[in-house]
């Protein structure tokens, strides 16, 4: 009954969002501090644009049925919050990585791989960035919606071999997209292709710590918490 803040990142299912499923009413009545609430959802609702520039204006066509689902929640929130009068941050996620989850780990557990679509391109987000986002829109109590991405959208293999440079080994050779062995979930990511900007985000005063992989990478490596903060790996000799 105290909450003034409420951040979900449960995803919806067939029966819609979950949360609202088991506690709407609670929601709307047991809940008299309640100021702010942020549902974290995923750039995925725009599906595909054919590489071109989107922003928060742009049409939803999600492809995937986790994004359709991922759509009805965002608007179940919105609902909610016009019922309840109080603000309501749609956060759309972009691909997140960070300690433990990025291309240094993955070179070093031999799971990396260098697929090659040509113009495919996809997003990122440092999770510290998104706890940055998260942050800011909950001092200022700011509703809306926010593309939580960097300012660089690239490559995949890019990133691989970026990643390799600065452990000093040879990355993975390249892989035509066309004749890669891949689950129908990771063949599904490269059916979209889209450049997802953050302006939003930036107008409401949020600086990216990691605005791009490059700077997250360098970041990790120098400091050693690319494992999970583990110690960097002898790799590098």
């Amino acid at each position: 009954a105290q909450t003034t803040h409420l951040i979900v990142s449960i995803a919806p299912d067939e029966a819609g969002d979950p949360v609202l499923n088991a506690a709407g009413d609670a929601l709307r009545e047991n809940m008299p501090a309640l100021e702010w609430i942020a549902y974290l959802s995923t750039v995925g609702v725009y599906g595909d644009h054919g590489g071109a520039w989107v922003d928060e204006a742009s049409d939803c066509r999600p492809v995937s049925k986790r994004s359709v689902m991922r759509v009805a929640a965002e608007q179940e929130w919105l609902a909610l919050g016009r019922e309840i009068d109080k603000p309501v941050a749609i956060l759309r996620l972009s691909g997140i990585y960070g300690p433990g989850r990025n291309a240094l780990a993955n070179i070093e557990d031999g799971t990396a791989r260098r697929l090659v679509k040509p113009g495919q391109v996809f997003n990122r987000i440092h999770c510290d960035d998104i706890a940055g986002a998260l942050w800011l829109l909950a001092e200022k109590n700011l509703g809306g919606i926010f593309n939580v991405t960097d300012d660089e959208p690239a490559p995949p293999q890019d990133v691989v071999a970026y990643a390799a440079g600065l452990m000093g080994v040879e990355p993975p050779p390249e892989i035509p997209f066309e004749t890669a062995q891949l689950s129908p979930m990771a063949r599904s990511f490269y059916g979209e292709n889209k450049r997802v900007a953050n302006q939003a985000i930036k107008a409401a005063g949020y600086r990216f710590r990691f605005p791009t992989y490059r700077v997250a990478l360098e970041r990790m490596w120098a400091e050693g918490n690319w494992r999970d903060g583990a110690p960097r790996s002898p790799m590098r000799g």
